[in-house]
Formats: C-alpha cells, sequence, structure tokens
C-alpha cells in the first residue's frame, strides 16, 4: 500500500519540484494553538509536516528546538494528545503526510504495539527516530514497516559508503540527510558539500533524499532545493514561534500569522531551487 508520503513525492517529482518539509514541535506553546499552526501549515506552502513528539532528554535537538519541546511539556504536552492532534488535523486534511519525529522512549512507555495501532489509526504517515540505529531495527523500524508507516532514517556527514548501505536498508518514505554535524540550527548548510553528499547518497537509493539541520532562510532553501528532493526547515519556525509569545510564554493573536509568513517566504525558496538549477 502506497503511503502519503509516498504518493507526495510522487506528485512533486511529476511537478519538477523538492519537498517543503517543516518540523514544529507538538504542544508548543499549547495544545490548541499547535494544532492551529499545524492546520496552517498546508496552505502556507508546508507539502510535509515533521510533528516533535515532546521529550525530556533530547539529545540531538538545540536550544530552540529543546525549549519549544520543554514549553510543551510544562503545558501539559503527552505522546497521546501529540496523537490526538494528528487525528483532529485529519478531520479537515487526509493528504498533507505527517511525520512524528522524537525519541524511543515515549514509544516504548507507550508499548510499540499500541503506538503503531494507534499512529496508524490516528493518520501518522512515518516516524523519525533519532536514537533508533539500524542495529535496533527489530525494535521499531520493522514492526512499524509492518503497520504500514514509513521508518525515516537520518544519514549524516560522517555516514560513509560502508555505513551507508546499513542506514539504508529498512529506509522507506525518503532519507533525510543531515546537513551539519551536530545538533539542530547549530550552523549553516554548505550548499556546495551539501550537493556532494546528495549524490553521493543517490548512488546507494531510489528513495527521495531531503535535507534538513541548518536551512533558515529562503535563499539557502532556494540553493539546497535545486539538487536535493526535498528541504527540511524546524528552527527557524519554531524561533518564530518562540518570538511571537508573551512573556509568560504564552500564545499572541501573532502566533500562527507569524508561522505562517515564515513558512510561506521559505516555500517560495524551495519552489524557486529547481529553476535555479536549470
Amino acid at each position: 500500500m502506497t503511503t502519503r508520503i509516498e504518493t507526495r513525492f510522487a506528485e512533486l517529482k511529476r511537478e519538477g519540484r523538492a519537498a517543503f518539509v517543516t518540523f514544529v514541535m507538538c504542544g508548543d506553546p499549547d495544545i490548541e494553538t499547535s494544532l492551529a499552526i499545524v492546520k496552517a501549515l498546508p496552505a502556507a506552502g508546508a507539502d510535509v509536516i515533521e510533528l516533535g513528539m515532546p521529550f525530556t532528554d533530547p539529545m540531538a535537538d538545540g536550544p530552540s528546538i529543546q525549549a519549544a519541546g520543554l514549553r510543551a511539556l510544562k503545558a501539559g504536552a503527552t505522546l497521546k494528545k501529540t496523537l490526538d492532534v494528528v487525528r483532529r488535523f485529519r478531520e479537515g486534511n487526509d493528504k498533507t503526510p505527517i511525520i512524528l519525529m522524537g525519541y524511543y522512549n515515549p514509544i516504548y512507555i507507550h508499548g510499540v504495539d499500541k503506538f503503531l495501532s494507534d499512529a496508524k489509526t490516528a493518520g501518522v504517515d512515518g516516524l523519525i527516530l533519532v536514537d533508533m540505529p539500524p542495529e535496533e531495527d527489530a525494535e521499531l523500524c520493522i514492526p512499524a514497516l509492518k503497520a504500514g508507516l514509513n521508518f525515516i532514517r537520518l544519514a549524516t556527514p560522517t555516514t560513509d559508503d560502508k555505513r551507508l548501505p546499513a542506514v539504508l536498508a529498512n529506509t522507506s518514505g525518503f532519507v533525510y540527510y543531515v546537513s551539519v554535524t551536530g545538533i539542530t540550527g547549530s550552523a549553516a548548510a554548505d550548499s556546495a558539500k551539501v550537493t556532494q553528499a546528495v549524490t553521493r547518497i543517490k548512488r546507494h537509493t531510489q528513495l527521495p533524499v531531503c535535507v534538513g539541520f541548518g536551512i533558515r532562510t529562503p535563499d539557502t532553501a532556494r540553493t539546497i532545493a535545486a539538487h536535493a528532493d526535498g528541504v527540511v526547515v524546524g528552527t527557524a519556525v519554531v524561533d518564530v514561534i518562540r518570538n511571537s509569545l508573551d512573556a509568560n510564554n504564552a500564545a499572541t493573536p501573532r502566533t500562527v500569522p507569524a508561522v505562517a509568513e515564515i513558512v510561506a517566504s521559505i516555500a517560495e525558496g524551495v519552489r524557486g531551487g529547481r529553476q535555479a538549477a536549470e
């Protein structure tokens, strides 16, 4: 069965453009505002949505996304509420793919089988778990694939040709190339190095390759989109949410419109990428 992720990338390939993948933390700054943000993303230009699962020890996340997770947890976000946000989003949107991104611990606590069933029922399409290496595929990756969810693996600048086949073995949907060594939001992507890396990964797989980490502006997005199948932006969006909040970290009337504005501006950059390459 084809997933929404696979369908979306096939559509974009026919259109000749890269995907714009946006990340937001579920529950930041509260569940209802978070749902409103997620609902606003497709109209603003997001092709795929990554929804962060708040966790107390997010080792791959930079300060901005860590802070977003803490705001969400403080506001009462849980994995169950995250799945409920997806379910409520699906009431009005059956097309836009949603990927849950985060860490294994909350899923382990929930119970793998129950989580996969609940996620599928809610309308989740894929998973990105940054702390689940290929050696642990039997734990979650293979059961997720059997449940009809894409399992998207991260490749990094240190993933050499010897390691890459293991990383790609059970990956589906797309490959997420981490463009910088380190945590999210820590450095800017080097477009020349990214282009080389995407080309190298494509020698090993037919899957789309999306690039994330270090992409904050429409210009950078345009440059990356000229050579990648997708561009992932998270920290820049999360920073806009933070800057729209009041002194108590509560949402203001600016919060949702501010997110829509930055997503629309970066989406324009992504959509200009292929034209720039021609």
